[in-house]
């Protein structure tokens, strides 16, 4: 419409049946737009509701004595929750004489930190509660 005066804007909002909404107050002159307001907030809320994404803990749950196909399919399975922004527990299950070599779990740990380092980083803290140890990874970057 270019360079109205307020009273004829508002004029030809009421007309329209619309809302005079000032979008840039500071520019010389203010720029304002005819447009339904309550339209308006709604999409910019729905708007707003699409970008937010919870980050979760997903959690993968190995034995001390698991095969190294199997090892690599859990791998696979923690990459594809990294890649989706999720952090993940791994989540080491021990059975009868397995909690007396725990170094076993140790080394299942370091192929998981070494296969996954190019994404993901290990939290400091790794808990460790009697028939279970756990390592959580977390994503190297935010998408």
């Amino acid at each position: 419409m270019g360079i109205v005066r307020k009273a004829e804007a508002l004029s030809k909002a009421m007309e329209l049946g619309l809302d005079l909404v000032e979008v840039s107050p500071n520019a010389n002159p203010p720029v304002c737009r005819i447009i339904n307001y309550g339209k308006y907030k709604y999409k910019q809320s729905k708007k707003a509701q699409k970008k937010h994404r919870v980050v979760q803990l997903k959690e993968i749950r190995v034995r001390p004595k698991i095969g190294e196909h199997d090892l690599m399919t859990k791998i696979k399975q923690a990459r594809k929750f990294l890649a989706r922004n999720d952090r993940v527990l791994v989540n080491m299950m021990f059975r009868g004489r397995e909690k007396a070599h725990r170094e076993v779990a140790e080394k299942v740990f370091e192929v998981f930190i070494k296969t996954l380092e190019d994404i993901a980083k290990v939290e400091p803290h790794s808990k460790s509660a009697g028939r279970s140890m756990g390592i959580i990874l977390s994503p190297n970057r935010v998408r």
